[in-house]
């Protein structure tokens, strides 16, 4: 016979790791089902009614005023918006980047939005967004938020 999880360090069958039975099963069930987030701890999460959150909706205003042939990566948005990771805004465009022009947000790479690469080229080609080869050209395309416009930096 084994360890116990609970003697092992692991976690129980229907918990978080981490977080105790009872109150603390409550707490991991929220978590998972969607109701609150802990990335970053920011609540990223859809919140009832599939309206985004407060933070969910400073990301996606921030999305919506890149212009055309202009891009900003995960991590760019997280700076702009002035807290958050690149993986916060990477949840927040994964269930609400229908919404914006999604494909104008790329990784720090240039590669596109990983969860439609092909839609996401074709989108920004027509566009006319700075390329090298199936990457976005970070230094010509990148957007800083409209602070010089003249100098794109």
């Amino acid at each position: 016979m084994g360890i116990p999880p609970s003697r092992a360090g692991g976690a129980r069958a229907g918990t978080v790791a981490g977080v105790g039975g009872g109150a603390g099963r409550l707490r991991a069930r929220r978590a998972v089902g969607g109701v609150a987030s802990a990335s970053a701890g920011l609540g990223t999460r859809v919140v009832g009614g599939g309206r985004p959150t407060p933070y969910a909706a400073l990301v996606l205003a921030v999305v919506e005023r890149i212009p055309p042939g202009r891009v900003m990566s995960y991590g760019d948005v997280a700076e702009y918006v002035g807290s958050g990771s690149a993986r916060a805004v990477g949840a927040v465009m994964s269930r609400h980047g229908h919404e914006v022009p999604w494909q104008r947000v790329v990784l720090s790479t240039g590669e596109p939005a990983p969860s439609h690469p092909g839609e996401a080229l074709r989108l920004l080609r027509a566009e006319g967004v700075p390329m090298r080869g199936d990457r976005v050209d970070m230094a010509r395309a990148r957007w800083n938020g409209g602070l010089s416009e003249a100098t794109g930096e």
